[in-house]
């Protein structure tokens, strides 16, 4: 009967830090997966930084702002038909 209530002290022992190993190993996993989304949108924002240096990217950018050049005259078309 004592080694019994040993053993399962021994048992009671080795819960926690068990627990603790998978509770951090869930964390670890959830941490890698979140670097690994920061690397993506990191190399989408290095790249989209490398396409805004173009001159025609720019422009193209600055077009869909509504901005025109000096000289230009900006028409507003309203109320078009749905196309269908």
């Amino acid at each position: 009967m004592a080694l019994l209530c040993v053993l399962l002290g021994i048992v009671a022992l080795y819960v926690g830090p068990a627990r603790s190993y998978f509770t951090t190993r869930g964390e670890a996993k959830e941490k890698h997966a979140e670097v690994r989304r920061l690397e993506a949108e990191h190399e989408r924002l290095k790249a989209r930084r490398k396409a805004l240096t173009q001159p025609e990217t720019l422009e193209r950018e600055a077009r869909q702002l509504g901005y025109v050049k000096p000289g230009e005259k900006a028409y507003v078309i309203e109320e078009l038909p749905a196309s269908p």
